[in-house]
């Protein structure tokens, strides 16, 4: 459909028209009679001439009519702390930049994420909010380019929603991007929602605080109470939080939600399934190649790990917690011994015990677990450890081995569908991913049929009753939770297939 403004052009050519030709209406079309032109003489043909011109600005203005792009309607919600103002795009309603906490920055830095304050008025909602500060280097070869580049910000404590138009108790994922825990961003375009949109489910992708500015644990700040490091998990549960407050003014089920994550985000979710403050949060976990298992970080070592790092910065041993906050984030990102951060510490408040230790003794927060990994990267063994002792009573686990590798990237992924390869396919989101605006060559037609089916797959998790034992595809595909008697994992190449998950190998050949 023409946009306002284009058909406001058309309106004034027209009048254009209709003042060199008084009293004449131009027809759509004009046919000019040639014998007719040289028998009236130089004067009609003027005249004639001008229709010829009128017509082809005519033309030319009804073809932008047709494909000028419509201004995208704005869309209005109403969420705890005031109005949003979004837009709607081809039935998917787009709010981006929506505060879930309270800028940490200054007294805020290094400690628990805050209430964001209510706003007088109403709110755009249209542009994305910057990335949290993190290094950059650019590098085509990895998914988000070594770094989200361009303006960064200590206040990032933001979430973007795609929602269907009309969505009314549609299920909702929120989505905790990879990055080695130091880089990345919610905004990136691998992660845009509008595919699941179009499946009913709403998507949340948010920001969270990296590096050292997001783990980071030192005795200064744990005398305040609290402080003791997991802050950019404390950030996953505030969105949490904010979801179970506020979906339902979007269309979503508070009591329909999936904690997802890739990478680092998978750790974070491995992380919440056992943090006793997310309990009740969310009630499904999806885990894409983040099978993090590790022993757990004592408070203590965490501590000792902090102060040699900021003595690394120039501070003395022990540096108050006014010091800690001078520095500057530019500083915290730019230097080796606080760029990257440590795992959160089990603090015996925040993080009472290692997901492992919670799984072992049957204690973990038990929701339905999706988990997997990719072909051309290691980590399967991990998953299937976690999808045995996660789907061994209660709900069930669902367990998967992504093998698929896109045309236009057959040339360079020789070994299999490389770390975060997937996600292109279950968001159905090639045409805004980073891996595929990087690539020389562009998405054949099975490599977007594969997207719609896997993407089908993920949106029937989503979708599914937490009670279930099988999940069924777009296409009929029947898929069945994981257990160790069945041994059961889908895996996807062109046509899914079930496999015995004990044939498949726990990453790539060596050579």
């Amino acid at each position: 459909m023409a946009s306002p403004s284009a058909r406001w052009q058309v309106f004034g050519v027209q009048q254009v028209c209709r003042a060199q030709l008084p009293g004449r209406v131009l027809p759509s079309s004009v046919t000019v009679n040639r014998k007719h032109v040289r028998a009236q003489g130089e004067t009609v043909m003027k005249r004639n001439l001008a229709a010829l011109g009128c017509v082809a600005l005519l033309a030319a203005s009804a073809a932008m009519a047709q494909t000028t792009p419509a201004k995208p309607a704005s869309v209005k919600a109403t969420i705890d702390t005031g109005v949003l103002v979004g837009e709607t795009i081809d039935g998917v309603n787009h709010f981006r930049g929506v505060p879930f906490a309270k800028a940490p920055i200054g007294d805020l830095r290094w400690k628990a994420p805050v209430k964001p304050d209510k706003w007088i008025g109403e709110r755009a909602a249209v542009a994305f909010e910057p990335p949290c500060p993190q290094p950059v280097n650019i590098d085509q070869k990895t998914s988000n380019g070594g770094g989200v580049s361009g303006v960064q910000s200590e206040d990032c404590l933001y979430l973007n929603i795609y929602a269907p138009a009309n969505a009314k108790n549609a299920p909702v994922v929120v989505w905790l991007y990879g990055g080695a825990s130091f880089l990345g961003a919610g905004h990136l375009g691998s992660y845009n929602g509008t595919g699941n949109a179009k499946g009913g489910v709403i998507t949340i992708p948010i920001n969270y605080r990296l590096g050292s500015l997001g783990t980071f644990a030192h005795p200064a700040l744990t005398k305040e109470g609290g402080n003791t490091g997991g802050f950019a998990l404390m950030d996953a549960v505030a969105a949490l939080e904010w979801v179970k407050r506020n979906a339902a003014s979007f269309g979503g089920d508070p009591n329909n939600v999936t904690i997802a994550g890739q990478s680092a985000g998978a750790a974070m979710v491995v992380n919440l399934l056992s943090i006793p403050s997310a309990k009740g949060l969310y009630q499904k976990a999806m885990i894409e190649s983040g099978a993090l298992l590790g022993a757990g970080t004592p408070l203590k070592t965490a501590e000792d790990n902090g102060v040699k790092a900021v003595t690394a910065l120039g501070l003395p041993e022990n540096a108050t917690a006014a010091q800690l906050r001078s520095i500057s984030a530019q500083t915290i990102v730019a230097n080796a011994a606080t760029q990257r951060g440590s795992t959160p510490p089990v603090d015996g408040k925040f993080k009472t015990t290692t997901t492992l230790d919670a799984l072992n003794a049957g204690t973990e927060i038990d929701v339905p677990v999706l988990i997997g990994s990719n072909s051309g990267e290691g980590g399967f063994d991990g998953a299937r450890t976690i999808a045995k002792l996660a789907g061994d009573t209660g709900a069930g686990a669902w367990l998967y081995h992504f093998a698929y590798v896109p045309a236009f990237r057959k040339a360079e992924w020789t070994k299999g569908a490389i770390h975060s390869a997937e996600m292109m396919f279950t968001f159905d989101s090639i045409d805004t991913s980073s891996w595929s605006a990087s690539a020389t060559g562009k998405a054949d037609a099975n490599d977007r049929a594969v997207a719609k089916h896997v993407n089908s797959c993920w949106v029937a998790f989503f979708k599914m009753d937490p009670k279930a034992k099988s999940l069924t595809c777009a296409d009929g595909f029947a898929w069945p939770a994981y257990t160790d008697a069945n041994d059961d994992a889908a895996q996807f190449f062109d046509k899914p297939k079930l496999v015995k998950s004990k044939t498949i190998p726990n990453g790539p050949p060596a050579n």
